[in-house]
């Protein structure tokens, strides 16, 4: 789930019990491509720390100049 504070766009990608790393740049890939023509708009991408959020997911965002911002350690998800 991703969601567009500014315009109030809540984006739901996919759904599973066991997301891997592979799993969540899969999701992210589309979201960024539908994205693409709004792009420009877009400054920043807040995210947890999970380990599931790794660098093939950040260079998804990265190519568009989103610039990449972690939760606080420990911050409640």
């Amino acid at each position: 789930m991703f969601l567009e504070h500014r315009a109030c766009r809540l984006h739901i990608t996919g759904v599973t019990a066991h997301p891997t790393r592979e799993w969540t740049t899969q999701q992210a890939r589309p979201l960024a491509a539908d994205l693409r023509h709004r792009m420009e708009s877009l400054r920043f991408l807040l995210r947890d720390r999970d380990g599931k959020y790794d660098r093939a997911f950040n260079a998804v965002f990265h190519a568009d100049d989103l610039h990449m911002i972690k939760s606080a350690p420990q911050a409640p998800g």
